[in-house]
């Protein structure tokens, strides 16, 4: 097995030891592959080994892999998990499988539009800001449900559920009450009658923790890939 194909189990091991230990499920747990500054040949090594969603940051980088990776297009999930500005949501509606990172009508009603007819609904998440991050972008927790109903109505689009990034914290305990936050937001939205199924919560360091709090999908990128390297090509 690949170098990369070894971590991927490693992380789908831990992810199973943190269902088991929360009483829950290991298959309830979907792992999304955060492939961000890793090219496309990265992405086809872990797709080898088994994964088969992929997340990207950012817009024309994901859009380059999709494109270097026609032959797979059929076996592989494309999510757009990076914040998402109005110009570029044309090339999002048109290519990627999901978007992460609404927070705003604005840009769920232009997805909408944008989504070709011949395609499945977009599948998409709230983002949300569950700890007042004044830098960190995400819809205000009693923002949440009136976003949510909107953006349930419109055509085209498939409202999936929450996405959160909490404040990293330090220890299990910690973190599990920051997970803790954005999971009551998605059961406050699902108790209002909108059908969620969804909450994207959890990254490298705090997969537990948000496992342990109610997450369906936990975004990994570099206990899978290794570190990042972010210097721009000259």
């Amino acid at each position: 097995m690949t170098m990369i194909g070894d971590d991927l189990q490693q992380v789908n091991d831990r992810i199973a030891k943190a269902c088991v230990t929360a009483g829950r499920d290991p298959a309830s747990v979907r792992l999304l592959a955060v492939s961000k500054t890793f090219d496309s040949d990265a992405v086809r090594e872990a797709h080898a080994a088994g994964q088969s969603a992929f997340g990207e940051n950012y817009v024309q980088e994901g859009l380059d892999k999709i494109e270097a990776l026609t032959d797979l297009r059929s076996s592989l999930e494309w999510h757009c998990i990076g914040p998402l500005q109005s110009n570029k949501t044309r090339p999002v509606a048109e290519h990627f499988d999901w978007v992460h990172s609404i927070d705003r009508l604005k840009i769920a009603e232009r997805l909408s539009a944008q989504r070709p007819a011949h395609l499945p609904p977009l599948n998409v998440c709230l983002q949300v800001n569950v700890d007042g991050g004044a830098n960190k972008s995400g819809v205000p927790p009693e923002e949440a449900l009136a976003l949510a109903r909107a953006v349930a109505a419109l055509p085209q689009l498939r409202l999936r559920g929450l996405m959160a990034i909490p404040e990293p914290a330090t220890g299990f305990e910690a973190q599990r009450e920051l997970c803790l936050r954005a999971h009551a937001v998605y059961q406050s939205i699902r108790d209002a009658g909108i059908e969620l199924d969804t909450l994207s919560l959890g990254m490298s360091a705090d997969l537990e923790a948000a496992i342990s709090a109610g997450s369906t999908m936990v975004r990994v990128g570099t206990a899978i890939f290794g570190g990042r390297n972010y210097a721009k090509p000259g």
